[in-house]
């Protein structure tokens, strides 16, 4: 028997529920094939997890015999279904507790959906959906999910737009400056579509995210700067005469140990927006993981926000209290976001810690529709939190009515980071695995700064980071605001550029009259140079970085460049096609894909397979809607 990820009788063989046949069938399929033993250990996991969730939550009251016959009918359909029904109640009563599972409207009352943590089961599809969602990110076999189409058909999501970057030529403007980016919510969020069988809105595909959501083999910082500088230039793949250039910065990975003391203030939306099981109930979960790694030195607050915002819990190190607090949310009302984020300052800035870790983590789906809803006056305020020491992380859940322009701009603004949680796996991603570099600022303002030679590099773009080009001037202005990189950041930066004597492709700005073109300076060894301005987390005053690439570092050959820099040219393909950018060449998806599996290197934690799955999937889906 061949490995099939599909095989129903998966579920049933870890809970132990298969005849001898099957299981010995399945044991063999195990002895020869990894995949399939990496599958069973994330099965386990999964199952795990919903056991846990489940074990302390009260028993179903006694069901009547109309239930009876519903939950018959529900587990009867068809012999993949039967599998899969009878694995999950195993899980349930391991755990000692039932499901009350409904194939039509939900008659349970809103009282016994008090506690986030119970699983909300309207249908057999919808339990399978939950497990779904932990399984599909692991990589294991990405499948559309179809319980979600009725809302994305009535979504009221809303995007900034994005143009591409064009070209320009480096006679007439040798330099382009913009703000890093660390954010990687934009991927996290169109794998949440593309599991859903749908390709995202052209406007939620911001590829620098995308390419910064990965990690990459770059060297330690050395010396008193608190980054590396990484340069790669070789052949483009949609473009045989364009070069393409990968720059990176790398800061130094924090020892747990090392993290300063950190006082947290929870801000959760409480409103009726989140009441979805991929909204609280996730969002419950997710802080739970953090909370599970809180240490003594450390507090968390929490405040929530709905028709008007109040203190649930004064700041405490004690964990249980914290987890007590987190279970009795509960989700009902309009959306009071402004008056949330003032109170969740004010609770943050009383017990400030000196040197320690101060800051708001605003949890939502960022549908504020009562209160401050002026943009000018929330980025006014959390601005001014920001200069007293207070930083702001913004994590966006769920679907429908996601307001991701919203909260971008507000982590922006507050010198910290977006991230989209899909899943679990995505928020032990963010909040466990690197909290060091979610949490801990190294180096804030951070901008990039590059001067390509007219005498080697006729035209360039840059790739991405559209929301983030800066002018020229800012560049030495220590008042104009930048993105920030945390302990153990990456940064990753693609331009494309046209080599001297090659067509640059757009439309042509007239030669000047009153000044003949400058001669370039020196000779053509030179391609570009690299300047990088950073402020310490405590300084007002920004340091400098500079670093020449000469044309003798240019590879000729995309086989001789590495790994990460196929991978990120890959992924910037990949977004290219989402958002039909119309630089994207001759690229084509099969081409991708290719690109992409050969490029996956070591992968020790699995996301370029699971990325792979992704490009895969997404070759099989008709173009979005802008």
């Amino acid at each position: 028997m061949t490995w099939n990820m599909d095989d129903p009788r998966w579920t049933a063989y870890v809970l132990g529920e298969l005849a001898d046949a099957d299981r010995a069938e399945l044991d063999g399929v195990l002895a020869g094939d990894a995949e399939a033993r990496d599958y069973v250990a994330s099965l386990r996991e999964t199952i795990g997890a919903l056991e846990s969730e489940l074990r302390d939550q009260p028993a179903p009251a006694v069901l009547d015999e109309l239930q009876r016959r519903r939950i018959q009918a529900a587990a009867r359909p068809s012999r993949r279904k039967r599998w899969f029904a009878a694995g999950v109640a195993a899980s349930a009563v391991a755990a000692g507790v039932g499901f009350v599972m409904l194939t039509t409207v939900r008659e349970t009352s809103r009282a016994d959906y008090q506690s986030p943590l119970r699983l909300r089961v309207e249908s057999t599809d919808d339990l399978r959906s939950q497990l779904a969602v932990h399984q599909d990110v692991r990589g294991f076999g990405l499948r559309p999910r179809r319980i979600h189409e009725q809302r994305l058909e009535h979504t009221t999501e809303a995007y900034s737009r994005i143009d591409d970057n064009p070209f320009f030529e480096t006679q007439h403007d040798p330099l382009s400056t913009f703000s890093v980016d660390v954010d990687s919510a934009a991927y996290s969020n169109l794998r949440r579509f593309l599991a859903e069988g749908h390709r995202p809105p052209r406007d939620a595909v911001r590829i620098e995210e995308m390419i910064n959501y990965f990690t990459y083999d770059y060297p330690r910082p050395k010396g008193n700067d608190p980054f590396s500088i990484t340069t790669e230039v070789g052949p483009a793949p949609w473009a045989p005469t364009h070069q393409l250039v990968r720059i990176g910065l790398q800061t130094e990975q924090i020892d747990s140990a090392q993290v300063p003391p950190r006082n947290l203030t929870f801000l959760i939306d409480t409103s009726g927006s989140m009441d979805d099981p991929h909204k609280l109930p996730l969002l419950v979960q997710a802080l739970n993981m953090l909370v599970d790694n809180l240490r003594p030195q450390d507090s968390v607050a929490i405040v929530v926000y709905a028709g008007a915002a109040g203190l649930v819990l004064d700041p405490t190190n004690d964990k249980d209290a914290i987890r007590a607090a987190l279970g009795r949310l509960a989700a009902g009302g309009s959306t009071n976001g402004g008056a949330g984020i003032e109170l969740a300052y004010d609770v943050a800035a009383r017990h400030l810690k000196a040197g320690g870790i101060n800051r708001v983590i605003l949890c939502s789906d960022g549908d504020m529709n009562v209160g401050i809803t002026s943009e000018g006056d929330l980025t006014r305020l959390i601005e001014k939190e920001r200069d007293r020491g207070v930083f702001l992380t913004v994590l966006g859940f769920g679907m429908g009515n996601l307001k991701d322009a919203t909260m971008e701009k507000l982590a922006d603004r507050g010198n910290g980071n977006y991230a989209y949680i899909d899943s679990l796996f995505e928020a032990r991603k963010v909040l466990v695995k690197e909290a060091g570099s979610t949490l801990v600022t190294v180096a804030k303002d951070v901008k990039l700064q590059v001067e390509f030679n007219p005498a080697t590099v006729a035209g360039y773009r840059l790739i991405g980071y559209e929301n983030r080009v800066m002018a020229h001037q800012d560049f030495n202005d220590d008042k104009k605001d930048a993105g920030d990189i945390g302990a153990g950041h990456a940064v990753t930066a693609l331009y494309e550029l046209v080599p001297a004597g090659v067509e640059v492709p757009g439309p042509k700005v007239d030669d000047l009259k009153y000044q003949a073109p400058a001669a370039p300076a020196g000779s053509a060894t030179d391609l570009f140079t690299v300047k990088v301005r950073y402020k310490t987390p405590s300084a007002s005053t920004s340091s400098l970085v500079s670093r020449a690439v000469p044309v003798a570092a240019m590879k000729h050959e995309l086989a001789a460049t590495t790994d990460d820099f196929r991978w990120a040219a890959a992924i910037a393909g990949f977004g290219m096609l989402l958002r039909d950018s119309p630089y994207r060449g001759n690229l084509a998806w099969p081409t991708v894909l290719t690109l992409a599996d050969g490029a996956r290197g070591q992968d020790v934690e699995g996301y370029r397979k699971q990325a792979v799955q992704l490009i895969a999937q997404a070759a099989k889906l008709p173009p979005a809607t802008p």
